[in-house]
């Protein structure tokens, strides 16, 4: 196997590779810059095929204004892919946000790289892993401190109002050491999620390039990924099938049984407390109520949910984890849905909602989402609290007993 590397300028490397003539284009989506580089590349270098850093997901959501007028938000929820939705959006609200700070279309470049090849008769490639199968992976494969951690990253993106300058992102784009310090820095953070994010697209992006066809290939690709698709392009790395990186471990069935085994356990507390006295019992089932109902209903109140939501959310936490598999967030979704039904103005505004956590709270379809993520989150700091609280109370009832029988 001939190989070949060579820099040809800051953004353009070259690969020679069983024969092809492979050139890798790196980009920044959200700078006018990138998109004059594309164009400029494609009539110079004339290649057969031009491949690009998208997905069909990926791609729909940057050409297709109205994605999502047919949305169905209580199917979505009831399907478990409330989390997946939301971080979808969020994603695509801190790119849009940054590229009307730089007046600039995020992914234009891509679209423009794809708009050209189609006028001159090139072949296109979209090269990158569906980035729906990317977050699913990312999320099965965390543990639950990442998930937080990904949770409270996601959230600081809608908050932040900084604003970004064009000379950061050329910086950026120009300095590639300070991409590597980024990279390093979210694998140590976070390895799990760093792997899935860039290496496993890496080295998918890369095979789909050695793979396509043509003697000549252009590759439009994010700067941030530059280093390790030339690493694979370079190495002889053990051949891999790609199959494995489309695969999203299932884990229903095993939250399934976790759900019950957990409402096992309660229904044991409550059982013990009883058998100790009827005050003790009592005691226990107030704290699992005061403490998981509150904590629901005030995360349902700080997303603006609906009055009436508010107030079952009180009721939902304390009775549906003790009765599975539905969840509060599953349960009480759908009720604001209801109370608050999408309206056509929601599906038009979505794009532009979404850049703004006002928007979001506004938008009928984001609100949704977000009363799912808060009395989620907010039932399982509950039962967290209620059942440390319920443990006192056994453990100092039992203690009591003790001392008045045999100390006493």
């Amino acid at each position: 196997m001939e190989e070949k590397l060579e820099k040809i300028t800051e953004n353009l490397y070259y690969e020679k590779y069983n024969g092809k003539e492979i050139y890798i284009l790196g980009t920044a989506h959200v700078l006018d810059k990138s998109k004059e580089e594309v164009e400029k590349y494609i009539e110079e270098l004339n290649p057969d095929t031009v491949c690009v850093e998208l997905c069909e997901s990926r791609y729909n959501s940057l050409v297709e204004e109205n994605r999502w007028k047919d949305l169905d938000i209580v199917k979505v929820i009831k399907e478990g892919k409330a989390f997946l939705l939301l971080s979808n959006m969020i994603l695509s609200s801190f790119q849009r946000r940054i590229g009307k700070d730089l007046s600039s279309q995020p992914g234009a470049e891509m679209i423009s790289a794809v708009k050209i090849a189609k006028e001159r008769g090139k072949n296109i490639e979209l090269i990158d892993r569906d980035v729906n199968i990317t977050l699913k992976r990312a999320w099965s494969l965390s543990k639950f401190s990442d998930k937080i951690q990904i949770l409270e990253v996601l959230m600081e993106s809608i908050f932040s109002r900084e604003k970004v300058k064009k000379e950061e992102v050329e910086e950026l784009l120009a300095n590639s050491d300070i991409l590597n310090n980024m990279m390093q820095e979210l694998a140590s953070k976070l390895p799990k999620v760093k792997e899935v994010l860039i290496d496993e697209r890496d080295f998918y992006i890369a095979e789909k390039i050695k793979n396509s066809s043509g003697k000549k290939i252009l590759a439009v690709v994010g700067k941030g990924h530059i280093n390790g698709i030339l690493n694979y392009l370079s190495s002889d790395s053990e051949k891999k099938d790609l199959s494995e990186l489309l695969y999203v471990p299932e884990n229903k069935k095993s939250k399934r049984i976790f759900a019950y085994l957990f409402g096992l356990v309660l229904i044991l507390l409550f059982a013990l407390g009883f058998f100790k006295s009827n005050k003790t019992g009592i005691e226990m089932l107030l704290a699992w109520t005061i403490a998981s109902g509150i904590t629901t209903s005030i995360s349902a109140l700080l997303v603006m949910a609906h009055p009436v939501t508010i107030i079952l959310s009180w009721l939902a936490a304390p009775v549906k984890a003790i009765f599975p598999p539905i969840s509060a967030g599953i349960f009480l979704a759908p009720i604001e849905a209801y109370l608050r039904k999408p309206r056509v103005i929601d599906f038009e505004n979505l794009g532009e909602d979404i850049t703004t956590f006002k928007g979001f709270l506004k938008n009928r379809v984001t609100r949704i989402l977000l009363v799912f993520v808060a009395v989620t989150i907010g039932a399982i700091i509950g039962h967290t609290i209620a059942l440390i609280w319920m443990t006192k109370i056994l453990t100092t009832s039992a203690l009591l007993y003790f001392l008045i029988k045999y100390i006493g």
